[in-house]
This record gives structure tokens, sequence and C-alpha cells, in this order.
């Protein structure tokens, strides 16, 4: 065990700089390659496991897709037997949401970031933190496992009665898949609301607060309130399966609706858990390129927080046809109105930044500003449906295929994919090929729309969605879905083989490529294994990007100084 001895600016009674405090570490200088496949509390280390298992998962769950998009290129079931569509189909949506979108938004950046951003030398819990991240591979492994048993075939809302009703073991392990998934997200999010509140340097203010770290803080109180509730449900449902309870069964007494109402209240809430953290990316990601300051970070801040607020009482919009009284329908059709506006708010907030800047079009902007156009696609088909009678008119139809694809592969992987580009030379020291980042992101505009966008005229002419065979005259659409769908699988392969190369042998990048005046830049690249030798000390905002002498065009400027141990 060595000793180090480090000038601390967090003395633990009276907060005033040069305190001597004395660490005690068994850590080496850097972590081995295999380190990454350990019980390891560093939150860097656990922030790849999260990106790279769960970039496995999005494998899984895209080949699904493409599996069912081959199928529907006919209107016949000539490809995948229909039970075997209907596992895949569920099992899709479960992969994409809690084992891609989720892990990698939330655990994957923000357990990477938050402690840098903040000046921390790691989590609260590091322990916990590392709890938090080994439940997801079971996860992933009891769904598919599941396929051995006929696979869930009831959708990933496993409404009652269906899911009662078919392939008993399969929707069984789909559950306690879920559960654990959602066990990892309390754990971390607990993780990241302390961090946030007692860890950050005492030289940063709530206002020069990173804007993603606001997105985490908001994503993690919003699943503190929202995920136990799914967990009852499931556990409840669990039960019926194989208890002989009847909460949910209708023949014995019970009540799907109010399983419906459980699942929803986390579950549109959900959305919000995988696009607040994209939000925060984006909000990183533009300032940075466009060398411009971020333009309202008051509005931008507190909007977060208000979507988590106003996002816990929308829910009932997914069950309009589910026999909710006028009432309900309006005071829902109202509250879902109400939560674009926050998001407006920030949508207002990058495309002013933009307004004006000096753009770098790397591949990180290229994302960014994709990810602007689809989300207001979405957003747009998304306030359409938060009416009621609109949305009797198209429920279950490809309409909400559509908008809901639109918001999550257009909003969330989009950003996933900005971040990764923006923060790949941060974490591995070396930069990606920026000639193969562009094709990667032409191939995913390109498919995305060729994918999605005739959906909405499929669900307008009445197209169910969830089925493997249908009426001939929706053919030629489907075809062209399914020609996008190609695309977008075609689409990862260059962007793995640039992340792959890149790692090994892509060019140094330096401590500060991009020239960003966040503190994660401080550090060098990949930063050290506990953050700093000594904690730096703040002395300007996140983004005073020609401000107080930084630069607009880029020049190297520090976001901290340190004082010499």
């Amino acid at each position: 065990m060595t000793q180090v001895e480090l000038k601390s600016n967090t003395p633990p009674e009276d907060n005033q700089p040069g305190h001597k405090v004395v660490a005690h570490t068994e850590h080496p200088k850097a972590w081995k390659w295999y380190d990454y496949f350990t019980f390891n509390v560093d939150h860097k280390v656990i922030g790849i496991q999260y990106l790279v298992t769960a970039f496995v998962f999005y494998l899984i769950g895209g080949l699904m897709a493409i599996a069912m998009r081959a199928e529907l290129a006919t209107p016949d079931a000539d490809v995948l037997d229909p039970n075997l569509y209907n596992a895949f189909m569920t099992n899709h949506g479960t992969f994409m949401i809690f084992l891609w979108i989720v892990p990698s938004a939330i655990g994957g950046f923000g357990n990477y970031l938050v402690p840098l951003m903040v000046g921390a030398r790691d989590m609260a819990f590091p322990k916990l933190n590392a709890v938090a991240f080994w439940l997801n591979p079971p996860a992933g492994a009891l769904l598919l496992a599941s396929f051995i048993f006929g696979g869930s075939q009831s959708g990933w809302t496993a409404y009652p009665p269906l899911s009662l009703v078919t392939a008993n073991t399969a929707q069984s392990l789909w559950i306690l898949a879920i559960v654990l998934v959602g066990t990892s997200s309390i754990l971390g999010s607990l993780n990241f609301v302390i961090t946030i509140w007692k860890m950050k340097i005492p030289s940063m203010r709530w206002d020069q607060l990173p804007l993603f770290c606001w997105a985490i803080m908001a994503t993690s109180v919003l699943a503190l309130l929202s995920t136990p509730v799914l967990a009852a449900g499931l556990v409840l449902l669990l039960f019926d399966l194989n208890f002989g309870t009847s909460f949910f069964k209708p023949d014995a007494g019970g009540n799907v609706v109010i399983y419906q109402h459980l699942f929803w209240f986390y579950s549109h809430p959900a959305v919000y858990l995988m696009i607040l953290p994209i939000f925060g990316i984006m909000s990183e990601v533009i300032p940075v390129h466009a060398r411009k300051p971020i333009f309202g970070y008051k509005a931008i801040a507190y909007s977060s927080l208000a979507i988590c607020v106003v996002g816990l009482f929308v829910w009932v919009h997914h069950m309009f046809t589910s026999g909710t009284p006028g009432w309900m329908r309006m005071f829902f059709t109202i509250s879902t109105l109400i939560v674009a506006v926050p998001t407006g708010v920030k949508i207002f907030g990058w495309v002013a930044t933009l307004w004006g800047g000096k753009i770098r079009f790397t591949t990180a902007m290229l994302f960014a500003i994709g990810l602007l156009s689809m989300f207001v696609m979405g957003g747009l088909s998304g306030v359409t449906m938060g009416t009621a009678p609109f949305d009797v008119h198209i429920h279950d139809t490809y309409y909400v295929v559509a908008h809901f694809h639109y918001v999550l592969f257009g909003g969330s992987v989009f950003g996933i994919y900005a971040g990764i580009y923006h923060w790949f030379p941060k974490m591995t020291g070396r930069m990606l090929n920026e000639t193969w980042g562009r094709v990667h992101f032409f191939l995913t505009f390109i498919g995305t729309n060729l994918t999605f966008l005739p959906m909405h005229e499929l669900g307008l002419q009445g197209m169910p969605r969830r089925v493997a065979m249908y009426d001939p005259q929706f053919t030629t659409l489907n075809q062209i879905c399914t020609i996008g769908a190609f695309i977008l699988g075609l689409s990862v392969i260059p962007f793995t083989i640039n992340i792959i190369w890149s790692w090994i042998a892509g060019a140094k990048a330096g401590d500060n490529p991009w020239n960003a005046l966040t503190l994660e830049w401080t550090t060098t690249s990949p930063p050290a294994i506990e953050n700093w030798e000594v904690l730096p000390v703040l002395t300007h905002g996140p983004y005073d990007y020609g401000k107080n002498g930084h630069s607009v065009e880029g020049t190297q400027n520090a976001t901290a100084v340190t004082a010499n141990s």
C-alpha cells in the first residue's frame, strides 16, 4: 500500500482550501484491459462497461429488428414463424429500451462523466455503482434464455390477459430480467443524486453546473419516483403467472386496467429517462462545436426539472382507448401538451446557440444537428397523439411506431452517437476517424428516415402494428421501410470498425482536442485513475466561449487552476 499526500480543497469540517489529507490507494497507474471484465469500482471503468455491454445488446436487438423487417417485406409469413415474430417483436423493444438506451445514456455517459464534471474522484458509493452495472448482464442473459421456452410474446408492455396465457416460463424470465434492470436503475439513480449534491467542488456554483449534470439529476429523481411502481406491477404479474393469485385475471375478479396504470406510470417517464440524458449530451456538444456560449443556460437547466415533474402526470395518454372517462382524457391531454413546452425551450436554446456560431461540422456535431431534425419530427407527431380524438383514431397503428422511433432512435440513439464521437478522445486518448464517422452519420440519417417516415402513412391508412401478416395494399410502403432497415443495419459496420481501429491505433488526441471548457477536459486523456492528483478549483463557467479571454476560435484554454502537490 502506498501513501499519497494530496492538497485537497474539500476538508471535512471547514471547507477551507489548504487542508492536508492522506489518501491510501492500491491502484495501479493505469487499468489493464482485463480490469474491464472485473468487479471494478472506478466510475470510468464502469461507464465503459455500461457502454460496451449496452452496445452488444443493441446489436442483438438490431438483428431482431432486421429479421422482423425482412418478414414484413411481404404480406405473408414467409421468413419468420408468427410465434417467433412475436417473440422478436417483444424482445427487440425490451433490449433496445431497457438494455441499450437507458444503460448507455444514464449508466454509460452518466458514470463516466458526472464525477469528472463536478470535480469528484469517484461516485459517492463506488461498490454500489459496480453492483448496479453487474445486474445488467444477467438481465440480458435471462431475456436470451427465455427463447429456450419460446420467448415472451406479449409485447414489451406485457399486458394481461395476453401475458398470462402465452409462454408462461418465458414470460416469467422476462419479468425477472426487467426487475433486475429496474433495481440497477434505482441504485444508480440514488448514487447520481448524492454525488451531484454532495461531491461537487465548493468553487462550483449551481449556475456553473454542466447542463449534462442537471439532466442526470432530473433523470435520477424521475427514476427513483417511477421505477418502484413498475417493479410492483411486474411482481404482481409474476404472482399471477406462478402462484395462483388473480390481481390481473379478469375471469377471477382481477383488473387489467390497473396493470396498465402501474406499467405506464413508469414507462412514459421511461421515455424521459431515455431522452433527458441525451438532452444533456446535446447541451454539451453544441456549444463546444459551435464555439459559442449556450443560449438560455438557466432555462435549459430548469426545463429538465420541469420535465421531471410534469412527466409524472402524462401516463394516461397511452390509455385513451382503455375505457378512460372523459374528464381523465381531458386532463391528460392538457398535461401531455404542457410537457412539450420545456422540451421546446431546450430546442429553442440549442438552435439559438447554433445561430451565428463558428460551427465545426465534426461527426459529433452532425449527429447533434441530425437529432434536432429527428426529434422535432417525433415531437410534432407526439403532440398530435397527445390529443384524445386523434389518438383514438391511430391507436395501435404504425403511426405510433413511427412516432416512437423518431423520438427514441432519431433522438436517443443519435444523441448516444454524438456523445461517443465527442467523448471518445477523453475515454481512450485517441481520435475517431472523421471520414468514417461521416459515412456512419449519412447512412444512419438516410436509413432512419427511409425506415420510419413511411410508417406515418401506413398508420394513417390503418395498418395495425405488431403483426407479421398484413393486407397486400401496404406492401410497397413496407418494402421501402425494409430497405431503410437494412441501410440502418449496414450503418453499424463502419461505426464498429472505426471504434475498434481507433481505440487500437487512432491518432493521439491530447488532453483537450475540442478546446472545451468543462472540467472533464482538464484531466489527462484518458484520465488518471483518481481523476486528478489535486482537485481543481473552478475559475469560470462551463460555456464561456468568447468570454473572459476564452477564444471563440478554439485556442487552448484551461478550465481550472490547480496547485502543485
